[in-house]
């Protein structure tokens, strides 16, 4: 064998060797993928049916209340419970009649013991301005945060926790519909409580 022969079959052998690790490797890369695209899968899964769960047990709590008062619903992933100004007295008061407070407890009682959920309490007002100023609230923002504050405090008492609570305003601008009349002036005067199970695993999978 010629000195030049050795020299092509050595170059052979490293070049096949070099292709064997980069196909190791590269089989190891997908299998990881793979791994990673399956915990994912299952968390969505998981997180999927814990909402689904969720709204089950939120619907058979408040049983008792009628759907133009309150609608429940999923949406993104989260749990949606909106609550219409028909619990309120008036477009401007911030606290709940007693129909309000024992709906908002019922809710309490269903999702008290569920400490991983990530709970905001968003309040929403019409576009008519706050008639009635004084130093602690001058226009809707201050409005519809002072009203989530109320119902954060409603829930806090009737058991919550108050580390799983933000509370929100947003004053006038997410309307469902457009203020051309005081019937959905209404509708646009209302909280919503927004519930999401907690995703940490979720972010990490994404990290990684």
């Amino acid at each position: 064998m010629t000195w030049h022969s050795k020299k092509n079959n050595c170059c052979s052998s490293d070049n096949l060797e070099k292709t064997r690790r980069s196909n190791d490797s590269l089989s190891t890369s997908l299998a990881e993928r793979e791994k990673r695209v399956h915990e994912l899968e299952q968390v969505l899964s998981d997180k999927d049916k814990a909402v689904s769960d969720l709204k089950n047990r939120i619907s058979s709590a408040l049983l008792n209340f009628k759907e133009n008062d309150l609608t429940i619903k999923v949406k993104n992933g989260k749990c949606m419970y909106r609550w219409l100004s028909n619990f309120c007295l008036a477009p401007e008061v911030l606290w709940c009649d007693k129909k309000g407070v024992a709906a908002l407890q019922q809710l309490a009682k269903a999702i008290k013991d569920q400490h991983d959920l990530q709970i905001m309490v968003e309040g929403h007002t019409d576009n008519v301005p706050v008639s009635k100023l004084s130093a602690y609230m001058q226009d809707n923002w201050d409005l519809s945060v002072m009203r989530a504050t109320a119902i954060t405090k409603i829930l806090s008492k009737a058991g919550v926790s108050s580390r799983q609570i933000v509370a929100a305003g947003k004053g006038e601008f997410s309307p469902l519909v457009s203020n051309d009349s005081p019937e959905n002036k209404q509708k646009n005067r209302r909280t919503e409580i927004i519930l999401t199970p907690n995703l940490d695993e979720l972010f990490r999978i994404l990290g990684n």
